[in-house]
């Protein structure tokens, strides 16, 4: 097949069983065999409350690091008002420590009151907890000894060690979808993640407001990644590709209609022009998300799209 897509894809990790016991093999197998087949990057996501059986992300991520050696790992997103900064600052400088300087960091705000009221995050001034949070991580992140008096945290020559590998520190990206989040990203971070819950024409809305807000602050494109994570499921059969996805969502999201709305799905010709259409509105990294039939996928949509391999 001729090339479809330029730009590097990235997969997700299995990490939601919907339909069985958690399934460390199938963990292993496909992380390896990723690895191995030129994938750029792993990724899997926070989240803690739900029905299915959900590894938690960074816990799965340091296993990860241990069976690969190449492939980039990422966490999209860390819901980071939910956690103190200091605890976040040591568990991703060790995670980029134990995979050789491999890591790139996804946080966001959050959209779940109930889950976020369980966690015992920032009740109130989620943003202004959020950014001091995110000055505090860097700053321990950089900084030999740190000293910090702010709204939510007072830090006295506090030491951190060891730094994270990559430096100044890994690659932050931020997710969310309001205009004031899009400005945040480009001001105060190294890269965007458009929600899978995103359709492809909100990405590009998206992605016209991140360009427009570079200009006007006057940063280089070139030091900002814009991805996207897509949910996908290439089959032959579109119609039950689509019912497969849609049942999915209905358990995960609760809305089988946003399957329909936001995903990929159908023959891989069919899912490569998909995909197409995503880079040429400016993702310049896929991070694909195959919601079942995992092994099946992985070769499949290398076969596919024909994307460049990892070096």
């Amino acid at each position: 097949m001729a090339d479809q897509i330029s730009v590097p894809c990235d997969i997700a990790i299995p990490q939601v069983f919907h339909d069985g016991p958690v399934d460390m093999d199938l963990v292993r197998r496909h992380v390896e065999t990723a690895e191995g087949i030129g994938y750029h990057g792993l990724w899997v996501q926070e989240r803690f409350i739900g029905e299915s059986p959900t590894l938690e992300g960074l816990s799965l991520l340091c296993y990860v690091a241990a069976l690969t050696e190449k492939v980039r790992l990422g966490i999209s997103v860390v819901v980071a008002p939910n956690h103190n900064p200091v605890h976040l600052a040591k568990q991703f400088s060790t995670m980029d420590r134990m995979c050789n300087g491999r890591l790139t960091i996804g946080l966001g705000l959050g959209s779940r009151a109930h889950e976020n009221q369980v966690m015992g995050g920032a009740p109130d001034r989620r943003i202004r907890y959020f950014m001091e949070g995110l000055q505090v991580m860097k700053a321990l992140w950089q900084e030999p000894k740190v000293t910090h008096h702010g709204h939510f945290w007072d830090l006295d020559e506090m030491e951190m060690e060891p730094k994270p590998v990559q430096k100044p520190y890994p690659p932050v990206w931020f997710g969310g979808h309001h205009p004031d989040a899009l400005m945040r990203a480009v001001r105060h971070g190294d890269g965007w993640m458009g929600a899978g819950s995103s359709s492809t024409d909100q990405f590009k809305q998206h992605v016209a407001t991140i360009q427009e807000t570079m200009e006007s602050a006057g940063r280089d494109p070139a030091t900002f990644s814009i991805s996207k994570r897509v949910y996908l499921a290439m089959d032959d059969n579109e119609a039950r590709a689509e019912r497969r996805l849609r049942e999915w969502f209905g358990r995960h999201y609760g809305s089988a209609d946003m399957g329909s709305q936001v995903s990929v799905w159908g023959s891989p010709s069919r899912c490569a022009e998909a995909l197409a259409e995503i880079v040429d509105g400016g993702a310049q990294m896929l991070m694909l998300n195959p919601v079942f039939d995992q092994m099946e996928h992985l070769e499949g949509l290398k076969k596919a799209l024909n994307f460049p391999a990892a070096s």
